[in-house]
């Protein structure tokens, strides 16, 4: 059951990520798209450091359970495969078909959690993800006059 104030921290993601892919297209544009990923990696880490550190959270890896470090190294995999897959598409694409693309990360999610997790979303949630799905489908789909 999600946990009040989630769709605040939600909105969030959402127009950070989009500030991202604008940002990103323009980064990407006179340098190697892993180069870029390698720079924005080092810039989130060298944010995240202080954050964790000054707001008091910081707990020594070895005292952490291990399966929660197996399953962030693993999400850690992803996320560097996601980036770099990322960058590579903003370099050869448009940011406003790339982005788009990107977002079928939230039909998957949803397969994911019903698979693997046992969540189970109701019938106009269902409805929503296909939007979505069939959004990216129009979105991504040349027509007979575009270039």
């Amino acid at each position: 059951m999600a946990e009040p104030g989630w769709f605040f921290w939600a909105i969030l993601s959402a127009i950070f990520a989009a500030m991202t892919a604008i940002l990103a297209k323009v980064g990407v544009r006179h340098i190697d798209s892993d180069l870029a990923t390698l720079i924005r990696t080092i810039v989130v880490a060298l944010v995240l450091i202080p954050l964790v550190v000054f707001t008091g959270k910081w707990i020594p890896p070895w005292q952490l359970p291990v399966r929660s470090l197996l399953f962030l190294f693993l999400s850690a995999l992803a996320t560097g495969a996601s980036w770099v897959c990322y960058f590579r598409a903003l370099q050869l694409g448009d940011a406003s078909l790339v982005a788009p693309v990107d977002k079928l990360s939230v039909v998957g999610v949803v397969l994911f959690a019903f698979a693997l997790l046992g969540e189970r979303p109701q019938w106009h949630q269902w409805l929503g993800i296909a939007m979505v799905a069939g959004g990216v489908l129009l979105v991504a789909i040349r027509t007979s006059s575009a270039p």
